[in-house]
């Protein structure tokens, strides 16, 4: 048990600093987040529209629309712009919330990796290096690669987080292959 909550807390701290460094240092989500200079128009528009917190698609229909109203949208603006806008009317700066959060989080997701990892048994070095790369690699296939898939969404915008599931998780899967392989001294239990 002392090895699965070290091993835990260890692999949740190098899956956090590595998403810290590859979001702020390391710049590898660049491209999801780019600068326009109209943004104090659109912020300005945004903002005079009296939107509710949220995100929304454009263009979109009214909520309860028929899928023929659905289809003629879709029709009418095939090939013209469209947009999802994530829109607060506040902003809040304050990290201490949104990093708590952000490491719980990553606690929960190696606790569960290591419980995946050692059904039926400790696997190999590889099996278990190998096996947190492909955790890492299916959380990116189904979340942000489905959205690519489904909404066009340029591979600029989800390519960090590709970079983030093979690095972060292949880091921790480094970390857990050595922690949960090495050997426990009987007379430290």
């Amino acid at each position: 048990m002392k090895k699965w909550v070290i091993g835990s807390l260890v692999g949740a701290v190098i899956v956090f600093v590595w998403q810290a460094l590859s979001w702020t240092f390391i710049g590898v989500h660049a491209g999801e987040e780019k600068y326009t200079p109209a943004q104090d128009q659109i912020l300005s528009t945004l903002a005079s529209s009296n939107l509710e917190d949220g995100m929304y698609m454009l263009p979109n229909v009214k909520p309860g629309a028929s899928m023929d109203e659905h289809q003629d949208l879709v029709k009418q603006n095939e090939g013209k712009p469209w947009a999802w806008v994530v829109y607060n009317n506040k902003m809040n700066i304050g990290m201490t919330g949104p990093m708590v959060i952000g490491f719980i989080v990553d606690l929960i997701l190696v606790i569960l990796l290591i419980s995946i990892l050692v059904r039926g048994g400790l696997p190999s070095f590889m099996g278990i290096f190998s096996g947190a790369i492909a955790v890492g690699v299916f959380t990116f296939l189904w979340g942000p690669y489905m959205e690519r898939n489904w909404y066009n969404v340029p591979w600029s915008v989800i390519q960090g987080h590709l970079v983030d599931a093979v690095v972060a998780w292949g880091l921790c899967g480094l970390w857990l292959a050595w922690w949960l392989r090495k050997p426990v001294n009987v007379s430290q239990v």
